[in-house]
């Protein structure tokens, strides 16, 4: 998913008028323009106009061309195009595929779905609560899917490059880039885990539940009610983050964007020369217009919460995306913001939607909606069966119980 190039890079370059018998007449707020007109102001604001005009014309446009999804036989056929894309490197898919995948990928699960059982290879798994997230849902599809067999990543990162793999191996993972052929899952914080932090140290949690309480908080705080200021929280896993932090420190009434400690932490050089601030519950990111969105070490799990508040979501970064990132759109969804996103830019970006509310709100609602509608717990279970079923054809070989696998039941997971 590829955002749209909206601006140029932001450089206002101003100086101080010299006020003496062979200097050019000041402007009224005591800055030139570079030329040394004296008319610095005017020329700073035809720019941020131009800038803003681009803006407008990439929400414009976008709107214009976006198709919503609608009227589909069941709750998760929008997504059947990334599934079909996912699976279109194989013409089938052999047992000695799976073989290697095992010995290629450390400590990946193997999955077995047969007569409705769900069965797991038999070393522990080494993050318990990711195992147990994906295994709700494989038990809740297991009587709709054929037998089957895949073998499932939990890592944040996926491994099958699509440079440097010349055999196309079906590995699950649940967060991608274009340069990887991963197959898409719906990750395992739908249901349990995700990052431990000091206010969630078992992650999240439940996404349907945490979905009704940010619903909850964004009716306390309607849109009008938000405080007018971009909000950020989070620690320093990419410099990335850089930009809008140190904006935050020169513009605090712009921006509240502060890093939190993580477990790497050792001293204020790594919350870029500040003490760590404490953690925020996304329920109060709900107080704010305007939200910020970094990716991780892969998708961020945030993400979709930050929807949830009925905020404008500034999303920092295409690469790294989700199964259900291709029906958010740029500009119809949420504002797009360049992972190389100097402070400047940023700036720019947010003096335009506090002068812009009613189209930040637009964007705002839709994206909210849009999450409300398409990112129900159903549709992630529909999503899961669709994908199993699909995956399920290309096999060429019947899966058959490995008797030393472990029989996944509720409550032993």
């Amino acid at each position: 998913m590829k955002t749209h190039r909206y601006f140029v890079p932001f450089y206002i370059i101003v100086a101080q008028c010299a006020l003496s018998s062979q200097s050019k007449t000041s402007s009224d707020d005591g800055f030139c323009a570079a030329d040394g007109d004296c008319d610095g102001l005017g020329a700073k604001e035809k720019h941020v106009e131009k800038e803003w005009a681009a803006i407008r014309d990439n929400i414009e446009e976008s709107i214009r061309l976006y198709q919503p999804c609608e009227n589909t036989t069941t709750s998760c056929a929008c997504y059947e195009p990334i599934v079909d894309q996912d699976l279109s490197r194989f013409e089938n898919i052999t047992a000695a595929s799976l073989s290697s995948l095992r010995n290629k990928v450390p400590r990946a699960v193997t999955y077995q779905i047969v007569g409705g059982r769900v069965y797991r290879s038999p070393e522990p798994c080494l993050f318990p609560l990711r195992c147990k997230g994906a295994e709700h849902f494989l038990l809740e599809v297991a009587p709709k899917v054929p037998d089957v067999e895949l073998v499932v990543n939990f890592h944040d990162w996926p491994h099958i490059s699509m440079r440097f793999e010349k055999e196309a191996l079906p590995l699950f993972s649940f967060s991608k880039t274009d340069e990887y052929a991963d197959i898409f899952y719906p990750a395992w914080t739908f249901w349990a885990g995700g990052p431990a932090t000091k206010l969630y140290p078992k992650g999240l949690g439940r996404w349907d539940l945490f979905q009704m309480s940010l619903h909850k908080a964004s009716q306390r705080i309607p849109w009008a009610d938000k405080e007018d200021r971009g909000f950020f929280r989070g620690s320093r896993t990419s410099a990335e983050r850089d930009p809008l932090i140190l904006l935050s420190r020169r513009r605090p009434e712009l921006v509240d964007a502060q890093y939190t400690k993580n477990q790497a932490w050792k001293s204020p050089k790594d919350t870029l020369g500040a003490d760590p601030a404490s953690e925020v519950a996304l329920e109060d990111h709900c107080k704010y217009k305007f939200l910020f969105n970094y990716r991780g070490v892969a998708a961020s799990f945030r993400f979709k919460h930050l929807f949830m508040c009925g905020s404008l979501v500034f999303h920092v970064g295409d690469e790294w995306r989700e199964f259900f990132y291709p029906l958010l759109k740029p500009w119809v969804h949420y504002v797009p913001v360049s992972s190389s996103a100097t402070e400047g830019e940023i700036e720019l970006l947010l003096e335009f939607f506090m002068k812009s509310a009613d189209v930040g709100r637009g964007i705002a609602t839709r994206g909210q909606k849009l999450v409300q509608k398409k990112l129900r717990m159903e549709d992630v279970s529909c999503y899961w069966t669709m994908l199993l079923q699909k995956y399920a054809s290309l096999l060429d070989f019947k899966p058959k119980r490995n008797n030393n696998y472990v029989e996944i039941q509720r409550g032993n997971q």
